[in-house]
């Protein structure tokens, strides 16, 4: 179980990633040495499985978000194997989520402009395996976009 450090700890470097063991200690009221020992614990246990940079996508010519609602033509352990395969080797999908409802899978996409996602969808998203039909939503404006966990 995680006790109120832990999960101040986890709090902060949600929020910042980039502070140095002895910020954190001071933001949770512990020593460097404690904070230290409890961060890597953390790790260790797979409470933290990643610590990486939130780039910009505007800084970076991927301003344009889109979902992608995705329909398989069949529901079948098989068919959802080879679509995740097929997804995975998609650099542009950030995220890839099977869901329940009126579709299979929700993508999340980032791309220059509507031009390049329609390029996409023609050469690469409706080849993939087992798409029977896709849904796109071009995302207006982001008003919570990767926020921290509450717990």
């Amino acid at each position: 179980m995680l006790d109120r450090t832990d999960q101040a700890i986890l709090r902060h470097l949600q929020r910042n990633g980039r502070l140095s063991n002895a910020e954190l200690a001071s933001l949770t009221h512990t020593s460097p040495a404690t904070c230290h020992r409890r961060t890597q614990r953390l790790f260790e246990d797979g409470y933290i499985d990643n610590v990486r940079a939130h780039v910009a996508p505007d800084r970076v010519d991927l301003g344009t978000l889109v979902m992608v609602g995705v329909v398989l033509d069949r529901s079948t352990p098989e068919s959802f194997g080879e679509f995740e395969k097929a997804i995975t080797a998609l650099p542009f999908v950030l995220d890839c989520h099977l869901v329940a409802g009126d579709f299979d899978y929700f993508l999340k996409i980032r791309v220059r402009d509507i031009s390049d996602f329609n390029k996409l969808h023609g050469d690469k998203l409706i080849a993939l395996p087992g798409v029977r039909q896709t849904r796109t939503f071009f995302v207006m404006k982001e008003v919570i976009d990767n926020a921290p966990m509450a717990f």
